[in-house]
C-alpha cells in the first residue's frame, strides 16, 4: 500500500448536515483517518467549490444548477468548509473540484502523478454523486480501487446499498473501516 491515498471527499459542513444520518458517519471517517495517518498513507481531501456568481455551472447541469439555488458550495462561505471533526492537518492535500468528480475541473490528477499515488482508498457524500463520479474516472485511467462502504453517505440507504453492494464491487475492493484498518495496521 506504499503506493495508496485515503481520498476524503465532500464531507463539508453543508453536505454533512443535509446527509448526515446519525448513524456515526462522522467518527467511522475520522477512524480511517486516523489510521491511515499512523499507516503512512497520505489523506487526500477533496472539496467541491464554485466561484461567486456560479461562471462555472451550466445551465444544463440539473445537479450544479440546482445545488446553487439552494445555496451551496460558494466558495469561501462556511459551509462550503471540510467538516471540523475531521479537519485536515499540516501535510494533508486539499483539492478544490468545481464539479462532481474529484478529477473534474481540478489538479486532483496532478496531485496524484507528483507522489506516484496507483491505489485510491475512497471515502466521501455523496455515494451516489462523488464517489460513484470519481470511481467512474479512476477506473477509466487505471487506479487500484478501494471502498470503504460505511465511510460512504448518501441521502438515500437504498442507493448506497445497491452501488455498495452490487456495482462498487465490480470495480473495486468494497470494505468497512474496520477491516481496512486491519489491512494497514503495522505487524
Amino acid at each position: 500500500m506504499a503506493n495508496s491515498a485515503l481520498l476524503v471527499m465532500d464531507v463539508q459542513q453543508d453536505i454533512v448536515g443535509i446527509a448526515d444520518d446519525g448513524s456515526g458517519y462522522l467518527p467511522r471517517l475520522r477512524r480511517a483517518i486516523d489510521g491511515a495517518r499512523v499507516a503512512g498513507i497520505p489523506v487526500i481531501y477533496v472539496v467541491i467549490a464554485l466561484r461567486p456568481g456560479d461562471p462555472e455551472v451550466s445551465p444544463r447541469n440539473r445537479v450544479l444548477t440546482n445545488a446553487v439555488r439552494a445555496g451551496l458550495f460558494t466558495e469561501g462561505d462556511p459551509g462550503t468548509e471540510i467538516h471540523p471533526d475531521i479537519a485536515p492537518k499540516q501535510g494533508d492535500v486539499v483539492v478544490t473540484k468545481r464539479r462532481g468528480s474529484a478529477f473534474s475541473g481540478s489538479d486532483f490528477d496532478l496531485v496524484l502523478r507528483a507522489r506516484d499515488i496507483d491505489s485510491l482508498v475512497v471515502t466521501g457524500i455523496a455515494t451516489s454523486g462523488v464517489v460513484l463520479s470519481t470511481l467512474c474516472h479512476a477506473i477509466d485511467l487505471d487506479f487500484g480501487l478501494t471502498v470503504l462502504s460505511d465511510a460512504c453517505l448518501d441521502m438515500d440507504p437504498e442507493v448506497h446499498r445497491v452501488l455498495s453492494e452490487k456495482l462498487f464491487p465490480q470495480w473495486a475492493d468494497v470494505i468497512t473501516v474496520e477491516d481496512w484498518l486491519k489491512t494497514i495496521a503495522p505487524h
